[in-house]
């Protein structure tokens, strides 16, 4: 109850601050902080492989409240938690604006770090000369995505989401559409359907073989009618396909000669052997799968688990792999509004990224924690430590009023009756579904503009340091992996656990000296990246 809660917290605060009163405490925790960035190594090895960590909508207020969040769930106080994002030791910053809007959406960003181009709002896959929504506008301006450079690197390739397989983040990956929203032919325009436009979940199967595709957007996949394996009866779960095609079933039949599963239930994706597995699709809700908190354990697993199963496939590969993970709800939390459901989601994505550190060797695996955008989302007031991150200010408003530390600037909270806000004295502003107050009335929340944090560890993880452009990151991780186009810097006989690497003479076009941690040659290597 909030009694025990009350004494929980007075107990605690009391115990850290006799701790932190000591001025030896904050230099001793310095001076750690201090031998540890001095210990630390430029690793220039190959990216073997690489996991990039997508959290849909995670600004960085959204990683503090998150870290906040994990932290009292441990009953501990909870701002001085690591998360384990937290231990990456390169971190920058990544502009995310579009060609044509200030503020971005999902498609166009996944377009910038996964393709490299920055392109228009609502867009995948292509760039901006192709028009939102018209068909016929991305016809040969088509991009292709790291995942694909991968590919055809030799390398194995995933995709791992708690949305639909065909949304934004992971269309961008292998898709190109003028609309984001073209998930089934269902949803193509008529102008689509005669300009020759292949709908998202079509091209899952068209574009490139991925070896691991894990999420929801089953009823993409099935004829219009087809009932959903999970919920027979409900005709919102039912297939949506005109064209009478079951995808499902035709990525099997793909896949003849090889061991290829599909599931859709946590026994079945329990009983996949990754060791005898060479392709797995695994869609676990006809659209996105359930926010963690009301996730059935019993029926869908946990992005952890998800997650370890990609690795564990396609690890197999002696060449590596290409892996996107995207915790795909944090965003979806934050437009309802639901600090709680969002930040849940961040919390669960960042046992995710856990779980991926223990799979991979950090020698040889580039690991990369970014965000596409963030919200309007504010953390604000001053409460006192230890409060409860989904708690109130201890101090009142001008309409002597109390108000939650988290707010959102617009959205569904905005609730005004006769020129007052709502009284939440006896609301409990912890509760999953309580709608955080807004500023103003929208149904849905925006997201915001500012900046994206990025946390990078591995080889060449140092490439990640500063503020560049969102579509910098394809190219900076194309570059770590010798995929793509940019590999001039690449050793003809590089190895994964060598240091192939090579600086670039400015005016020579041959290699010159080994590659090793001199910012002269750092600054040359990161020149060659920016003039490819």
């Amino acid at each position: 109850d909030s009694s025990s809660n009350h004494s929980f917290v007075c107990h605690l605060f009391v115990l850290i601050s006799v701790e932190e009163e000591n001025p030896e405490f904050w230099r001793s925790s310095a001076q750690n902080t201090l031998r540890s960035a001095l210990s630390r190594k430029l690793n220039s090895n190959v990216a073997k492989n690489i996991v990039l960590f997508l959290g849909d909508g995670m600004g960085v207020t959204t990683i503090t409240a998150a870290r906040i969040l994990k932290g009292q769930l441990q009953n501990r106080s909870g701002e001085e938690t690591v998360m384990n994002m937290d231990t990456f030791p390169f971190v920058g910053l990544a502009k995310v604006y579009t060609v044509d809007f200030q503020i971005p959406d999902s498609a166009a960003t996944a377009t910038a770090y996964l393709c490299g181009v920055k392109t228009n709002l609502n867009t995948v896959g292509v760039s901006a000369a192709a028009r939102n929504g018209v068909c016929r506008s991305q016809k040969g301006n088509e991009v292709t995505s790291i995942l694909k450079w991968a590919k055809d690197a030799g390398k194995s390739v995933g995709i791992v989401t708690t949305t639909r397989v065909q949304h934004a983040t992971p269309a961008a990956s292998y898709a190109h559409s003028a609309s984001r929203t073209w998930y089934s032919d269902a949803d193509l325009p008529t102008s689509a359907v005669t300009g020759g436009c292949m709908d998202i979940a079509s091209q899952l199967l068209r574009n490139t073989d991925i070896d691991v595709i894990i999420g929801g957007g089953r009823k993409y996949m099935t004829p219009k009618g087809f009932p959903d394996p999970e919920y027979p009866t409900d005709l919102k779960a039912q297939g949506q396909r005109k064209d009478n095609r079951n995808l499902i079933n035709e990525w099997l039949s793909m896949k003849e000669g090889k061991v290829a599963r599909y599931v859709w239930n946590k026994t079945d994706f329990d009983a996949v052997d990754p060791e005898k597995t060479d392709y797995l699709m695994a869609l676990f809700e006809p659209g996105d799968l359930r926010f963690d908190v009301e996730r059935d354990p019993s029926m869908d697993p946990s992005i952890s688990e998800t997650t370890e199963k990609a690795i564990r496939i396609l690890k197999k590969n002696p060449k590596g792999f290409f892996l996107l993970v995207e915790g795909g709800r944090i965003d979806q939390g934050h437009h309802d509004s639901r600090a709680s459901m969002a930040l849940h989601e961040a919390v669960a994505l960042d046992d995710a990224v856990a779980r991926g550190l223990e799979l991979t060797n950090e020698e040889e695996t580039l690991t990369i924690v970014t965000a596409d955008h963030s919200h309007a989302f504010t953390f604000n007031g001053y409460p006192f430590r230890g409060n409860s991150i989904l708690g109130k200010s201890p101090i009142f408003a001008m309409d002597l009023l109390p108000y939650t530390t988290l707010m959102y600037g617009n959205g569904p909270g905005h609730k005004i009756t006769n020129n007052k806000r709502p009284d939440i004295r006896n609301v409990d502003t912890t509760d999953k579904d309580y709608v955080q107050q807004a500023a103003v009335p929208l149904d849905s929340e925006t997201h915001g503009g500012e900046d994206v944090a990025l946390f990078a560890r591995g080889p060449m993880a140092h490439l990640f340091q500063g503020v560049y452009e969102q579509n910098y990151i394809a190219h900076a991780m194309a570059f770590a992996a010798c995929v793509g186009t940019n590999q001039e810097h690449c050793a003809a006989t590089a190895e994964p656990d060598k240091t192939p690497f090579t600086s670039i003479d400015p005016g020579s076009s041959a290699p010159n000296t080994p590659f090793g941690a001199m910012t002269t040659v750092m600054l040359s290597i990161t020149m060659s990246v920016l003039l490819h």
